[in-house]
């Protein structure tokens, strides 16, 4: 608001003027108070393909993640965190939109390239459904992604169409660590793309998206933003700089040794966010949330053994999997200013509830047409609400189904019976208890069942040979132990 005009103020009665200094002195009080309490941040780390038993807070005796751990320490560790794919495009198109997405058709990974019988214009995240950036955007943020995309590559799908202002990074599912090629045919190599400056040559990329995350931080830390810090570190090609696989030259297996590698490359990076935020006094204001987009993969090979390279100990199962280790992922929320650090919250959550607990920290609110299948999570991380014993999740993936709720959980495959664990005693899912639970199958598969034939059909479809590539995976043995 101006200064009262003195000139103005000749033409208004004493009682007029007094008035208006009276309300413009209220006003300034106001805003002086307003200016002081700071909108929530929000910033979301995702690894990729991060194995669940890889990292220090989830009791890894061999990989070494001190800033990640110290952010799990300053927050809350999820001890039931989910993702709602065990693969990356549909995880990460659930994880932005807060919508189970099955709901909008989207149960499968991207393609390459879209199979014939399918429109390419639908090859990605629907053009109607709202991410959390749009949202966020309508309430005033500044929003940016750094890294990873891949929720389609054609123009309409474009991140800053979906309501990110900045990218730096590429559309696809992965690329080159080292090094990109504009004359290359290769997916990995095609150059880095950006909207706010020309794209640097990359050095380490794990370190080069750390550079735009810091930047970032620096250049809107006088606004309200929402950083999606989408790392394609650990997923392959496994490549690491010299340095740090020194840091692991005990290990012999090589590619262990690289991953490893990998994830230090990463810890450090996570560091430098962290430690950003903190110089410009932003960390206590800020939500930030670390988890993986699956569980990590395991390559079976043809004789039926496995490769050691991820562990999701102590957990069965692998990326492509809904047993946990495929979906059950580290999950750590800070925010010390509305958290208590170094806590531990042990009931489900999932990567859909970061929408809602966004946008209502924001500010802003979430309506029944919004079809959102997340909840809030601050009132029960606060702990001035309890969750539901019974919560249910569901989980859709190509040829794959599972419902869990409360702690009991449901797998239904279609080359054999449904299974049933009870969670609560066997985390690893080793004894299906189908066979002495009938009534309680019957009823589980009868609720999934409803909710299955009422989503829509797929808008694409993966290549037909990853179904028994994912069928075998339920078959394999599964290091239940941490490597050492």
């Amino acid at each position: 608001m101006h200064a009262l005009r003195i000139e103005s103020s000749r033409k208004l009665t004493p009682i007029v003027i007094a008035v208006l200094v009276a309300s413009w002195v209220i006003f300034n009080s106001q805003r002086s108070v307003t200016a002081q309490e700071r909108p929530a941040n929000f910033v979301i780390i995702l690894a990729d393909d991060l194995g669940y038993g890889d990292c220090g807070f989830t009791g890894s005796q061999q990989v070494r993640t001190p800033h990640i751990d110290a952010l799990a320490q300053d927050g809350i560790v999820c001890k039931q965190g989910y993702v709602s794919a065990p693969v990356c495009a549909p995880s990460r198109a659930g994880l932005l939109t807060g919508r189970n997405q099955p709901t909008f058709g989207f149960d499968n990974n991207l393609p390459p390239k879209p199979l014939q019988q399918f429109d390419p214009d639908h090859s990605g995240l629907p053009i109607n459904v709202k991410t959390i950036a749009d949202r966020l955007s309508d309430l005033g943020y500044v929003n940016g992604i750094i890294g990873k995309w891949h929720l389609g590559e054609a123009d309409h799908f474009h991140p800053l169409k979906r309501g990110f202002h900045e990218f730096w990074g590429y559309l696809g599912g992965g690329h080159d660590y080292f090094k990109a090629d504009p004359d290359s045919k290769q997916n990995y190599l095609r150059p880095i793309l950006c909207n706010y400056k020309q794209p640097q040559a990359i050095t380490y990329l794990t370190d080069d998206k750390g550079d735009e995350c810091v930047d970032f931080i620096r250049r809107h830390k006088a606004e309200p933003f929402f950083l999606y810090a989408s790392f394609n570190a650990p997923h392959g090609p496994l490549q690491a700089t010299e340095k740090d696989l020194d840091l692991y030259s005990h290990i012999e297996n090589k590619s262990r040794r690289t991953y490893c590698a990998m994830i230090h490359r990463l810890d450090q990076n996570v560091g430098r966010i962290v430690e950003e935020l903190k110089k410009n006094d932003l960390y206590q204001d800020t939500m930030v949330v670390f988890l993986s987009d699956n569980g990590g993969p395991i390559k079976r090979f043809k004789d039926g053994s496995v490769a050691g390279i991820r562990s999701n100990a102590p957990f069965r199962g692998s990326k492509g999997t809904l047993l946990e280790g495929g979906i059950h992922v580290p999950f750590v929320i800070s925010m010390p200013g509305k958290l208590q650090g170094g806590t531990a919250f042990k009931k489900p959550v999932s990567s859909l509830d970061l929408t809602p607990t966004f946008v209502n920290l924001a500010g802003g609110s979430i309506k029944a047409a919004d079809k959102l299948d997340g909840v809030d999570l601050l009132p029960f991380l606060q702990g001035r609400k309890e969750m539901a014993a019974d919560r249910e999740l569901k989980w859709r993936f190509t040829i794959s189904g599972s419902l869990r709720e409360g702690d009991w959980k449901l797998i239904r495959l279609p080359d054999r019976l449904p299974m049933l664990y009870d969670l609560r005693h066997d985390e690893a899912e080793l004894n299906d208890l189908a066979d002495a639970h009938p009534n309680r199958v019957r009823e589980m598969l009868r609720r999934f069942g409803d909710w299955d034939v009422s989503l829509p059909h797929p808008q694409f479809l993966e290549g037909d040979r990853y179904r028994r590539t994912q069928i075998d995976l339920y078959d394999t043995q599964y290091d239940l132990i941490q490597p050492r």
